[in-house]
């Protein structure tokens, strides 16, 4: 095996690193929609340097998550009713196939992964129903969670890549607006696995829709009526 000398390593290290950090600020709304990214001040937060910044910029520009500016540089990609509503449509075209693939094809370990999942996602929601300080980004990772290993069954690596990306822009949203729909929310995550658990593929289809729909309706409400996220 032909090893990459330590620098190369150290640099590759280093740019993973500020993507990551960099890009989960923008899903997580840290770097809201529309605001400018100057290299010096990215410099000084992040502490990568101005080439560095440069190519993590230029990969998020690539997934939509950041917009180059003619002569201005970079900026948050900024947000639409139109583009949330397109990235549900989306979501739903990837998710629904491979829900129903996946309750099809899942085993025993595949369950038991969904039902440790789903606990994760329950407990921190109901600590949220009762008013408690909840870290946000925790309760979307446990979301994301849940709805990954719902469909993770349908054995499709490239699927699952590409429903990552839609459900980061689809998160975004819920990030920057108050989309934290309570008990109703919880609800539908429980009747979701109970009809995956029981191979009901028609309606787990039926309720995933569902909570698309319904979280896209809660957003642009939030979004209509101006409701900024807590920091």
């Amino acid at each position: 095996m032909i090893r990459a000398p330590a620098e190369d390593v150290l640099t590759t290290s280093l740019f993973q690193q500020t993507y990551l950090r960099l890009r989960g600020d923008v899903i997580f709304g840290k770097l809201p929609p529309g605001q400018r990214l100057r290299l010096e001040d990215l410099k000084e937060t992040y502490g990568a340097s101005v080439p560095t910044l440069r190519e993590v910029l230029n990969r998020l520009t690539s997934e939509g998550l950041v917009v180059s500016e003619d002569q201005r540089g970079f900026a948050v990609a900024p947000i639409s009713a139109e583009n949330l509503q397109e990235l549900a449509a989306l979501r739903k075209l990837i998710e629904l196939d491979a829900l129903a693939k996946s309750l099809r094809s899942g085993d025993v370990a595949w369950e038991s992964d969904l039902v440790a999942a789903h606990h994760k996602l329950s407990r921190i929601e109901q600590r949220m129903i009762a008013g408690e300080a909840c870290d946000r980004s925790e309760w979307k990772r446990y979301d994301f969670g849940f709805h990954q290993t719902m469909i993770k069954a349908c054995r499709s690596a490239e699927v699952m890549a590409v429903h990552q990306v839609v459900f980061d822009k689809y998160l975004r949203y819920q990030m920057v607006y108050l989309t934290f729909r309570g008990a109703v929310a919880a609800a539908e995550h429980k009747a979701l696995l109970d009809a995956a658990l029981a191979r009901d593929v028609d309606l787990a289809q039926s309720l995933l829709a569902t909570h698309i729909d319904h979280g896209v309706a809660h957003a642009l409400a939030a979004h209509a009526a101006g409701h900024k996220a807590p920091a």
